[in-house]
């Protein structure tokens, strides 16, 4: 176990201090041109990144992620702010559509309508205990709000508040170096704070990586406001993992090492994991039961991230030991070693289908297309899906491919599911109770239209408009003109 040793606790003074501080310096954020937020958000990453070196020390001691990870994890934050600079200077983002006046119009357009969108406002971001860099004070929620022109308040996570005082010292330094006021972004400590957080009236939206109950807290909290505000939680997720009776039979051993690497990625702390794993009930799927056992059995423990985790993963496996129809497959061990369980299918339920966050996965065998078809109806959708089939069971591919797109954000074939691309193509998120919205992504290109909200213009004059909803060049962005796309 691992974590801070110190408990930081913001009154609500420091949050109420901090979220005028943000409301203060939302109007000159939002109002910043795209090529002057870009170039901020360019100086905070280039800042990051050459704080490298004294930086992934302190993580590490409140972590114990390793250096090796880390360093990974900084690449992955300063690529992700970078990113999102581009995403700004590109402008499309943006959604511009303008329909000139047309009284001839099947239903007549009196003036001219001129639409995109505009930052929601303050934004409060949560940090998650298992991305102390990509998904805490600098990390994707931050850097998409703060890219659609939002002013953010982080509400540090428990588990590494002098990285996140680190952090926001860089990020501050490198903001005023800009010329930016340095109350873009700030920094709150403790649950109650982050309770009060959520439930400032001047925050308009928040977004939020944890547990699920946990999230659920502080959506309740978001949604019980006399004026509700959006909350953008991604949350526990039983992820599911299918191989098919020709996968098994073609590629046993590979399959088992694929993924047992993959449910122990980082002491299986990852909301990707692969932990519900459906085999065919055959010779070549024990093979894989056989090797999954070995290989995850064999493995030594590693520390949790926080007291908390550690905690939690002790009453998960409490909760597969006690379950009828689960038993262990691996050695028992201790309580916190990683372990490996197999469900009886007719015995599928809470205690299984509930994640389980940490080393540990539980494996169910089907004998045919039928009871798999009724297993997976049982599984609650989730972050990922992933399937491994053989080109010659196109039919058996084609079903299970339509069955899974129901039940999860992310479809992968044939790779493992831990490791998230940052690009404008990915998608990290699902329907519930995976999320809280199944419309958006936390991760990738289209992360910042959370924190966006539409407003159209009729029969404003143009003057009066900014650059990209003006007839003529449009500042360079791709706009819908009467119909038509322009680029």
């Amino acid at each position: 176990m691992t974590g801070a040793d110190r408990v930081l606790e913001s009154s609500s003074e420091d949050v109420a201090v901090a979220v005028d501080a943000a409301v203060s310096a939302s109007s000159a954020w939002a109002a910043t041109s795209r090529s002057a937020r870009a170039s901020a958000l360019r100086a905070v990453a280039d800042a990051l990144h050459a704080s490298s070196a004294d930086l992934i020390p302190v993580v590490d001691s409140e972590t114990s992620l390793g250096t090796v990870r880390l360093t990974g994890e900084l690449a992955r934050t300063v690529h992700q702010l970078r990113m999102f600079a581009d995403v700004v200077e590109e402008g499309a983002y943006l959604e511009v559509a303008i329909d000139h006046a047309n009284p001839d119009s099947p239903v007549p357009i009196s003036g001219d309508i001129r639409r995109w969108l505009i930052a929601i406002g303050p934004v409060a971001v949560f940090s998650a205990s298992n991305f102390p860099l990509a998904f805490s004070v600098l990390g994707g929620d931050t850097a998409s709000a703060l890219a659609a022109g939002c002013t953010v308040v982080v509400k540090a996570h428990q588990g590494h508040p002098r990285t996140s005082d680190m952090v926001l010292g860089i990020a501050r330094n490198a903001l005023r170096a800009c010329g930016v006021a340095e109350d873009v972004i700030g920094l709150v400590h403790g649950r109650e704070a982050g309770r009060l957080l959520v439930s400032h009236p001047a925050i308009a939206a928040a977004g939020f990586t944890g547990s699920v109950a946990g999230g659920r807290a502080l959506a309740d909290l978001a949604h019980a406001r006399p004026h509700p505000i959006p909350f953008f939680g991604e949350l526990g997720s039983q992820n599911t993992f299918v191989v098919s009776a020709g996968a098994a039979d073609a590629r046993s051993e590979a399959i088992a090492e694929g993924l047992a690497n993959s449910v122990l990625l980082g002491n299986g702390q990852f909301c990707t994991k692969p932990g519900l794993v459906f085999l065919p009930d055959s010779a070549s799927g024990q093979q894989i039961v056989d090797a999954l056992s070995d290989l995850i059995g064999q493995r030594p423990e590693s520390p949790f991230l926080t007291q908390a985790v550690r905690d939690g993963f002790v009453v998960g496996t409490e909760r597969l030991g006690d379950a009828s129809g689960v038993t262990q497959l691996s050695p028992a061990r201790t309580a916190t070693a990683p372990s490996l369980w197999e469900c009886d299918p007719g015995k599928l339920g809470s205690a299984v289908l509930e994640e389980c966050f940490g080393p540990t996965a539980v494996v169910v065998r089907y004998r045919d297309q039928d009871e798999l078809s009724g297993l997976l109806d049982r599984v609650d959708p989730a972050l990922t899906a992933t399937f491994h089939t053989e080109p010659n069971e196109k039919d058996f591919t084609t079903w299970l491919l339509g069955t899974l797109s129901s039940k999860a954000g992310r479809i992968v074939a044939n790779q493992y599911p831990t490791g998230v691309a940052v690009t404008a193509s990915m998608h990290h998120g699902g329907p519930s109770p995976s999320t809280t919205n199944s419309q958006h992504t936390s991760v990738g290109a289209t992360a910042i239209r959370r924190f966006l909200r539409p407003i159209a213009y009729q029969n404003v004059a143009q003057e009066l408009l900014p650059a990209e909803l003006q007839d003529g060049a449009g500042a360079g962005v791709i706009r819908r003109i009467d119909g038509s796309l322009f680029f």
